[in-house]
């Protein structure tokens, strides 16, 4: 009975172990068939909160081991059960001053003072290209006779006169400065002329007087001729600075004035074709557009007519004054040159304030012009 007692009370003793290494077994086969058991396990601190510790430590080593190129500052990984049909999800957010904002996908809308230099450009190519075919358009038409101009009947009248004017005027230049080459071929021929009688007068004693008197008869009208030749040399320069200057600056303002015509009209010809089809929630915006491009360009063509007004008139007067001096001088200068009046001549030109540079006189050097 005793030896009995004994193996049971050892058969006793062995059964805990037994039992325990039998509980390790089963628990490692059911860790290694349902892994999700394991995986649902929550930690939990003894204030019943979760503790947290080995999720912020997965993903530490998760960010130590993502590449430097992604640029996160943070990764947040959120796991779902392992018997779920949903996959993991990353959210990835930036950190501001230690706290994490979400950013949300879909596409990014700049900031209105954020603006691109190349879009900026190619805005401002579209608009000149739909200008430019707006007026290409509208010259066409015009010079097919489908389109209708804009004409300032008065206006235009002036402008055909100035341009008129203008081709005289130049024509005037040209045989005033021909006149001056001649003049001067002239005068010098008459001094060298001049130099020729003297020298023979010297050195021909049976006709000293005669070669002495045609001399003095040549340096004389030699000086004359240098005196018309200042006077002719300032018509010129007067008249070439009203023509080429004055009279050009005007025409310049009459081209501005046209091409902002050609505009006014191809827009008033485009809003009159929006005008005359449907008008619905599509068209609508295109008109109030159409009007708003009109008026601007309505604004700029009153403009432009108003400043070529006011020149043409500042024009004539400054012509007016300008020619009526000019003409005088030309006319007192030749009749006082043919008539041999040599003090006439010369009054002429101190009336006008012309100075004469002195005959065989150097130009005088830029330190002196300085």
């Amino acid at each position: 009975m005793s030896d009995c007692s004994n193996d049971t009370t050892t058969l006793d003793a062995s059964k805990p172990a037994t039992e325990e290494v039998k509980s390790n077994s089963e628990e490692s086969m059911m860790a290694q068939e349902s892994p999700k058991n394991s995986a649902a396990e929550i930690p939990v601190t003894s204030n019943g909160e979760v503790d947290d510790s080995h999720e912020h430590g997965f993903n530490r080593d998760l960010k130590r081991s993502l590449p430097a190129g992604l640029g996160l500052s943070e990764t947040q990984i959120t796991s779902h059960g392992f018997d779920s049909t949903k996959e993991g999800v990353i959210e990835a957010g930036t950190l501001q001053g230690g706290q994490k904002t979400q950013t949300n996908s879909g596409p990014v809308i700049l900031a209105d003072e954020i603006k691109n230099p190349a879009m900026e450009k190619l805005e401002l190519v579209r608009k000149w290209s739909l200008n430019t075919y707006k007026c290409t358009r509208q010259i066409i038409s015009e010079k097919l006779g489908r389109g209708s101009r804009t004409v300032d009947l008065e206006l235009e009248a002036q402008i055909d006169v100035l341009r008129d004017n203008k081709k005289k005027y130049e024509n005037i230049l040209r045989l005033a400065q021909t006149l001056s080459t001649q003049l001067f071929q002239m005068v010098h021929t008459q001094r060298q002329l001049g130099d020729a009688f003297a020298d023979l007068s010297l050195k021909s004693l049976e006709l000293h007087e005669e070669f002495g008197y045609n001399a003095d008869t040549q340096k004389l009208l030699a000086k004359n001729g240098e005196t018309l030749l200042g006077a002719i040399n300032f018509f010129i320069a007067s008249v070439s600075t009203l023509v080429n200057k004055t009279i050009e600056d005007t025409l310049l303002t009459v081209k501005q004035y046209e091409s902002a015509r050609i505009e006014y009209d191809a827009y008033r010809t485009d809003l009159e074709e929006l005008n005359l089809g449907p008008r619905d929630a599509n068209t609508l915006p295109k008109i109030e557009q159409s009007q708003h491009l009109f008026q601007a360009h309505k604004e700029k063509y009153d403009k432009m007519r108003n400043d070529v007004s006011i020149k043409l008139k500042l024009l004539e007067e400054n012509k007016v004054k300008v020619l009526h001096n000019q003409l005088v001088l030309f006319h007192n200068a030749i009749a006082a040159y043919f008539a041999g009046n040599q003090k006439q001549l010369e009054q002429t030109l101190k009336q006008f304030h012309i100075k004469l540079k002195t005959p065989g006189m150097d130009a005088s050097s830029w330190l002196e012009e300085q």
